[in-house]
């Protein structure tokens, strides 16, 4: 024995610890922007398509955002999702190139030129057009360069040498070319109709520019006296009550609508005591009054208008209305307000709120232009484009904004003027409901009948003319609703869908077509499909103009006597070349009667300057960006893009490619969610919880960002702070450790260590198993677009099937056999097939990382870890033996499970020094555990068992039938393994393999 006092040898010297440069630190805001210069460097997006040519292209098409200010986490996680998907489709081995690209016309830019404007008191209207349009182009490009670098700095690989601008003059001459494509097809017509207009930006509104806020209007209930009904006679001299929310519309109310099966009746009323003007305001507008109501709404108008009781004079249907007339209350104006106001059927009324009486302002609403319209009824334009009443509209004029509150308020003119007429009878500036704003200004927005050009959704196009020649043209302002029919000039591939148009007899409308595309699509999640059915379904004509200056100009000359648009190839085409040479701004400044040729006199024609809705320029980006690079009729396999593109670009998108090409421009469809706060709130300045992508970028890098992304369920809305962030930070640094571990464990490794598959302990063939399984499941999630499932179960396998078990097992063979022993060949050869397929599979979410990693082991000076493609045959399967080492797994965890109490304790400092006896359910069970060496797989000193003889003290394991019992060791301790064995003769000594292995 030795001497106590005597120094034992430190043995450390001759274990093989891993040895690795690789820092456990990350450093990745220091670390990534070298790493993004070498990517730049050695050309890593070009020389991808250089080897991928040739390959199955993949094309995920980017949707543009608008140049107009720094990133968001909304703009950050929707690229970095982007970014995944390109990355993981290379890694496939496809040729998937990335084209990002900016929307750069339109009112986000526009508005911001003008606000620089008005803190000089300028007015924008006041600037030479090219000066102003030269303003707007230099502010996208300023914007462009900058949110260029910061979507770089989040990892995201693509063609940033040459992105797609929709302000390019190739873009523009493309998107006028659309345009024009739609004219020559007959599916494009001008008329007056009430669009979203924006009173403060004085132009028309896309849905997809608006949103809604809940607002505190005036409610008024308004009575119109009955002169007239030829089917109850008996109503002559009963005031018909209308309710509504816009004071401002009973101006030009033109018509009243009843639902012809809702039941009527008309009341007298009575409120116990005798009404004043003192007594009860609306009162003296009531008495003596007959009033005519739908009877399921009578309690509710009761309520409003205040009185306790009626007495019924007349019932009947609406049907009896038919034919009849009211006196606008405001009669006594003349003029337009003197002419008697029909009562028209509506099927939109309903009794649901309100009178069921519905006043028509075909200015201002959908229903009442349509309804008004089919009896002849137009609007009068009595509202102009700031939203004020024309100067010679009554006592109006000048006096006010509609959207001004004191303008319709109770004591307003409106609503007074109708106290002063005896028409008001009731009024409350307390009714709150939802309201549209622009989504830039955050003002209201109104219905207003304005001339504006339409796609119509539901009318076929009318034959094409032949010959050359004006051609049909537009619809007059008379004429905006007639069906018009033209066949369509690129009829979708036989069997791809519908034809627009009478080819062959298959007559199909621009709302059939895109319903048909949206059926033909892939929407991600499935869901999706039926919100943007539902929208295309509902929506209406496609609003396609917009009074601004900056954009692409509806580029028609319209006839000055007929209102018909010239329809002439061969001027299109010189429009088209015209654009292509200087952009949509030559239309500003072109010769027109050049553009127009010999046959035609400018002095016939008048150019048009509106500009073409924005989300038309988006839409047709699928003709500029992948037909033109990628050859006509190709279509991208996938758009990626937030939910509230539904009623955006996916919708623009779809319909311009469906009245063009007679099919969808996509596809598959991927719908993200919104980034909002850790509480599940919008994220907003004023409420101070904005996170901002470029801070986490700078101080912790982009790859905890992208893992973050990875890690949610984008199909809904995510969360993100504090906390979330941290998590996030916690699995990158297990990965992290996962990589640094695997580099340290195959230092010095060579081919001529690795060990074949079928030569390796069961342990390796079975992590090669698992690695087999976590390859197929990746590849399925990668397929699928479920990066969340991706991230999990690559991160899990990393943490629970790694380094909690197999790291953990072989740690002693790694550190403690000799070099050449074959169990620790065997476990650096999987290590080794780990690495290479562990970090291509890390790479398209950790993109800087996996780089890291891979130059850690295989520096270069021009090659890249997202050169690699996705391993061929990863891992074998065994399911015999993957099902026998799942449970000696259980086995396992229930030993550790066992050993805890000890360990708290501090009875044992580690389950080495553990000592365990176990009764299995079964002697199959004891064969089993003695076949894998249990002792080693459960990192104990010993293991005892036997099969259905405990009894005493054990600890009872639910899973594996199995009672467990726990001791301190017996065994002396080795000084170079630390295993308790019972070779080993005292502490400090050598156990057998120990010996051999040192000198």
């Amino acid at each position: 024995m030795t001497d106590s006092t005597e120094q034992k040898r430190d043995y450390r010297d001759t274990v093989f610890l891993p040895k690795t440069d690789f820092p456990m630190k990350a450093g990745l805001a220091a670390k990534e922007p070298a790493i993004l210069d070498r990517w730049a460097n050695i050309g890593v997006y070009d020389r991808l398509r250089e080897q991928r040519a040739g390959k199955r292209r993949y094309i995920l098409h980017d949707g543009p955002p608008y140049a107009n200010g720094d990133i968001h986490m909304g703009h950050a996680m929707n690229k970095v999702l982007k970014d995944i998907i390109v990355r993981s489709r290379t890694l496939m081995g496809y040729d998937a190139p990335y084209v990002p690209g900016w929307d750069c016309h339109g009112l986000p830019i526009e508005w911001k030129v003008e606000e620089a404007y008005r803190a000089k008191k300028l007015n924008k209207d006041d600037v030479p057009v090219a000066q102003f349009r030269a303003e707007c182009r230099a502010y996208a490009e300023k914007w462009v360069a900058v949110q260029r670098a910061e979507f770089e700095r989040l990892g995201v690989m693509g063609d940033w040498a040459d992105p797609y601008l929709t302000m390019k003059y190739d873009a523009e001459a493309t998107i006028v070319g659309e345009l024009l494509k739609f004219a020559e097809s007959g599916q494009l017509y001008r008329g007056a109709k009430p669009v979203m207009w924006s009173p403060v930006e004085k132009t028309a509104l896309a849905e997809a520019e608006v949103e809604y806020e809940d607002v505190v209007s005036t409610q008024i209930d308004v009575a119109f006296e009955i002169v007239d009904a030829p089917n109850a006679p008996e109503l002559v001299g009963a005031h018909a009550v209308i309710w509504t929310t816009t004071p401002w519309t009973i101006p030009v109310n033109q018509a009243l609508s009843y639902g012809p099966e809702v039941e009527y009746v008309v009341v007298e009323a009575s409120w116990g005591l005798e009404l004043t003007d003192a007594s009860f305001e609306n009162g003296a507008n009531v008495i003596n009054k007959r009033l005519l109501i739908a009877e399921a709404l009578l309690p509710s108008v009761a309520n409003r208008l205040g009185f306790t009781s009626s007495t019924e004079s007349w019932r009947g249907k609406g049907s009896d209305l038919a034919g009849a007339t009211a006196r606008h209350p405001m009669h006594h104006f003349g003029g337009f307000f003197a002419k008697p106001r029909p009562f028209l059927p509506g099927d939109f009324v309903t009794t649901d709120a309100g009178t069921g009486l519905v006043h028509m302002a075909p200015d201002h609403g959908e229903d009442d232009f349509l309804l008004c319209k089919a009896y002849g009824i137009d609007p009068v334009f009595a509202v102009d484009g700031a939203g004020m009443f024309r100067g010679d509209w009554a006592w109006l004029g000048g006096q006010g904004s509609v959207i001004n509150k004191k303008f319709v308020a109770s004591d307003g003119p409106i609503c007074s003027n109708l106290r002063a007429a005896g028409a008001l009878l009731a009024a409350s500036d307390d009714f709150k409901h939802s309201y549209p704003h622009s989504w830039r200004s955050k003002a209201k927005v109104i219905f207003r009948a304005t001339p504006q050009w339409f796609i119509p959704m539901d009318a076929p196009a009318p034959p094409s003319p032949s010959g050359e020649g004006p051609g049909v043209g537009c619809l007059s302002l008379t004429e905006t609703d007639a069906p018009v029919e033209r066949p369509h000039p690129n009829p979708s591939p036989e069997g791809e869908g519908l034809t627009l148009g009478h080819a062959q007899g298959n007559a199909a409308t621009l709302r059939e077509i895109a319903l048909d595309a949206i059926e033909r699509t892939t929407w991600v999640p499935a869901r999706a499909e039926n919100r943007i059915r539902s929208m295309v379904e509902g929506r209406p004509d496609w609003v396609i103009s917009r009074q601004r200056a900056w954009g692409v100009p509806i580029a028609l000359y319209v006839h000055r006597a007929t209102g018909q648009y010239l329809n002439d190839s061969a001027v299109n085409d010189r429009i088209v070349a015209a654009f292509q040479a200087g952009g949509a701004d030559a239309w500003f400044t072109a010769d027109h009667q050049a553009l127009l040729g010999d046959k035609y006199d400018l002095a016939d024609y008048e150019p048009q300057n509106d500009i073409l809705d924005v989300w038309f320029d988006s839409g047709s980006t699928h003709a500029f960006v992948i037909e033109q690079r990628y050859g006509e009729g190709v279509r991208a396999d996938l758009y990626v893009e937030g939910s509230d593109q539904h009623r955006g670009w996916f919708q623009s998108s779809l319909l311009e490619s469906a009245g063009t090409r007679g099919r969808a421009p996509y596809d598959a469809v991927l719908t993200h969610g919104f980034a909002l706060d850790d509480k599940g709130r919008k994220m907003s300045k004023s409420l101070g919880n904005v996170v901002d992508p470029l801070k986490i970028i700078g101080e912790s890098g982009a790859d905890i960002l992208r893992m973050w992304v990875a890690s949610t369920d984008y199909f809904e809305d995510v969360r993100i702070g504090k906390e979330v962030l941290s998590t996030a930070s916690d699995a990158y640094r297990k990965l992290r450790n996962t990589f640094r571990y695997l580099l340290g464990a195959l230092d010095g490794f060579s081919e001529a260590e690795r060990v074949a598959i079928a030569e390796m302990p069961e342990l390796e063939r079975y992590v090669l198993h698992l690695l087999h399984a976590l390859d197929r499941d990746l590849r399925d999630a990668a397929e699928k677009y479920e990066f969340n499932r991706y991230n999990r179960l690559l991160t899990d396998f990393a943490n629970e099937d790694l380094s909690a078990f197999f790291f953990d097992i072989r740690k002693d063979s790694l550190y403690c056999d000799a070099p050449t022993d074959a169990k620790r060949r065997a476990y650096r050869t999987v290590l080794d097939t780990l690495f290479h397929a562990l970090v291509r599979y890390a790479a398209p979410v950790l993109c800087f990382t996996a780089e890291e990693v891979w130059q850690a082991r295989y520096p270069s000076d021009d090659q890249s870890v997202h050169f690699l493609t996705w391993p061929d045959q990863v891992g074998s399967a065994d399911q015999a033996l993957a099902t026998k080492w799942d449970r000696v797994r259980e086995y396992r965890s229930a030993v550790t499970e066992a050993i805890e109490p000890l360990r708290r304790d501090k009875l044992v400092r580690s389950s080495l020094e553990a000592d365990v006896f176990m009764d299995v359910d079964g002697h199959d069970q004891v064969e089993l555990l003695q076949s894998v060496d249990f002792a080693e797989i459960a990192i104990l000193s010993s293991i005892r068992m036997d099969a259905n003889v405990s009894s005493g003290d054990f600890h009872a394991d639910p899973r594996t039938k199995a009672s467990i019992s726990v001791t301190t060791t017996r065994f002396s301790k080795c000084g170079r393994c630390w295993r308790h064995l019972p070779e080993v003769t005292e502490d400090g000594a050598l156990c057998a393999r120990c010996e051999s292995v040192v000198p």
